[in-house]
């Protein structure tokens, strides 16, 4: 592979909700505290501890199984204390708001409870999904993988050898055989790189937004597809911006990310109709605190209708694809305040685009 350089997950959601949850909370503790004082003031045929039901909706977006159970608690509480201490108007009329009012309240909370262990399914499968394309992704370079671990080996045993060669010399010839093992040294760093790289990107744990650099993230997949880029005898450009900021993005997603692309192009430039075989990859800082990063290759590209459905699930260009890596893609960046789309490339190619946000103006 050659390279020229023009140098220069659900988590964050919820953080982002742990941060905006005082608001709600507080907003929803006044309307249960003007709900309790009014059905209290009106006269038992009204029914005004109906509207509890709001304060449990705000609160099923803010709080845990066990804090929704709290509070709807609460409301029936509140409820029964109101109809105890309200004197005007028939009890009988009463009673039966009451009754409704407990029932809408207990009927909300079971379906906000039954709506969120939907909601934890859904993230769990899409977990197990993005799981899948990952080893799908890393099986796709099974061989160039096993080709970049066995340069490495082949150098540890080479150089093995030569060291023996020299210490067993009359006199034996120390500076040699010393050079000889700090190349072993580099080459077993060099196997462990590698090893290193297909562990994180198989490792399944829940994502972590940190302090990220994207151009590292894109050598690093550019490491692993280096065996692939060079089978096909594909020209890999990069263009990243040095003054490039952090952003807060879990690692192992951001590189999924980009070796989904990366491997896209690379299918789209070993067409064999192909005449240049060109990938570019550039970094760049966006208005509005955003870093965006462009993969451009120079194959066949699709037409605008395709180009609009990429995104969509099932939907591939592909004899042979599912359909889901794109999908997944976008499901990734958006989850990180992030956005993906493609465009056509000049003369011919595609464009894929995405963006994610960074805090500050000098995140680097």
């Amino acid at each position: 592979m050659v390279i020229q350089s023009e140098e220069r997950s659900v988590n964050l959601r919820r953080r982002q909700t742990t941060r905006l949850a005082p608001l709600p909370l507080a907003l929803a503790a006044m309307l249960a505290a003007v709900i309790f004082i009014v059905d209290t003031a009106t006269d038992l045929e009204i029914a005004v501890a109906v509207f509890y039901v709001i304060v449990v909706l705000i609160c099923a977006t803010q709080l845990d199984r066990r804090g929704l159970l709290f509070v709807a608690c609460g409301c029936m509480t509140l409820t029964i204390i109101s109809y105890l201490m309200t004197r005007s108007g028939a009890r009988e009329a009463g009673l039966i708001n009451g009754a409704i009012s407990l029932t809408a309240v207990a009927a909300t909370t079971y379906l906000a409870l039954r709506m969120r262990a939907a909601q934890s399914l859904a993230h769990e499968a899409r977990a197990q999904l993005l799981q899948v394309a990952r080893v799908s992704a890393l099986g796709e370079l099974t061989a160039t993988i096993a080709h970049e671990v066995n340069q490495p080996l082949a150098g540890l045993s080479a150089h093995g050898a030569a060291s023996i060669r020299w210490l067993d010399a009359d006199p034996p010839n120390i500076a040699e055989a010393r050079a000889s093992c700090q190349r072993i040294v580099d080459d077993a760093q060099r196997a462990s790189a590698i090893v290193q790289r297909v562990r994180n990107l198989m490792r399944r744990m829940p994502p972590t937004p940190t302090p990220t650099d994207a151009n590292d993230a894109i050598r690093s997949v550019l490491g692993l597809a280096a065996g692939e880029l060079q089978h096909h005898r594909i020209l890999a450009r990069l263009s990243l911006d040095g003054a490039l900021p952090l952003v807060m993005s879990d690692r192992v997603q951001l590189e999924q990310v980009i070796l989904n692309l990366v491997l896209n192009a690379i299918d789209a430039l070993a067409a064999p109709d192909v005449d240049v075989r060109d990938l570019f990859i550039r970094t760049m800082i966006e208005q509005g605190n955003q870093i965006r990063v462009s993969i451009a290759d120079t194959g066949a590209g699709v037409d605008s209708q395709s180009r609009e459905r990429l995104f969509e699930a099932f939907y591939t260009t592909k004899a042979n694809g599912a359909g889901l890596g794109l999908t997944l893609c976008r499901s990734i960046v958006e989850a990180q305040g992030g956005r993906i789309w493609a465009d056509a490339n000049a003369p011919c190619g595609l464009i894929v685009n995405f963006t994610l946000p960074f805090e500050g103006e000098d995140n680097s």
